[in-house]
C-alpha cells in the first residue's frame, strides 16, 4: 500500500514523526531512506523524543552515523536507531544484533537499501524527498496489514493538527 504526505517544513516532520511514536511496539520498523539532508535523522529523532517525554526521560539523541546504533530504553521496550550509511559489510548488522532487534524492539533504521535480505517484511518504508520549494514529500509504504490501522490514525493526527 502507499500514501503520500506534503511536508511543508521540519515543524511537519516533527508532527509526523510525533504522531507514529504512540503506535510503535516491539517489531515495529521504520526504514527511512532518502538522500543526505532530506530529514530522515531529524524525523527519527522527534520519534525517539516523543517516546522519551512519555517517560519522563531526558536524553541527548546523536544521529548513529558513526555508532551504527543508538539505543534508548522505555519502560517496555527499547528503541534502536541505526544508521547503515558508513556500513562495510554486510555481517557487521549481525555483529550489531540488528537482525534480532527487528523482533524485540522499535527499530528506525537510515540508509536501509543495505540491509538487503534482512529486510523485515513487516517494515514500513518511509522515503523523504526534497521538492522544488525545499518542502519534504513524505511516501509511505507498507505490505503488512498492521501498519494500515497505524496509517489512518497517523494521517487523523496529521489532520487535526493542520486545523
Amino acid at each position: 500500500m502507499l500514501q503520500k504526505l506534503l511536508l511543508q517544513s521540519s515543524d511537519a516532520t516533527t508532527k509526523l514523526a510525533t504522531a507514529f511514536a504512540p503506535f510503535m511496539t516491539a517489531g515495529s520498523t521504520i526504514l527511512l531512506n532518502g538522500i543526505v539532508g532530506a530529514g530522515k535523522t531529524h524525523f527519527a529523532r522527534q520519534l525517539i523524543l516523543a517516546r522519551l517525554i512519555e517517560i519522563n526521560a531526558v536524553e541527548d539523541i546523536p544521529s548513529p552515523t558513526f555508532t551504527l546504533v543508538q539505543t534508548y530504553e522505555l519502560n517496555d521496550v527499547d528503541i534502536w536507531h541505526t544508521d547503515l550509511y558508513r556500513l562495510i559489510n554486510f555481517s557487521e548488522i549481525y555483529e550489531l544484533g540488528l537482525d534480532t532487534a527487528f523482533d524485540t524492539a522499535i527499530c528506525l533504521v537510515e540508509w536501509s537499501d543495505k540491509l538487503g535480505e534482512l529486510v523485515p517484511k513487516n517494515a514500513l518504508s518511509l522515503r523523504l524527498s526534497i521538492t522544488d520549494n525545499d518542502a519534504r514529500l513524505a511516501t509511505l509504504e507498507w505490505q503488512s496489514d498492521t501498519w494500515t490501522p497505524i496509517i489512518k490514525n497517523v494521517l487523523k493526527v496529521m489532520e487535526n493538527a493542520s486545523t
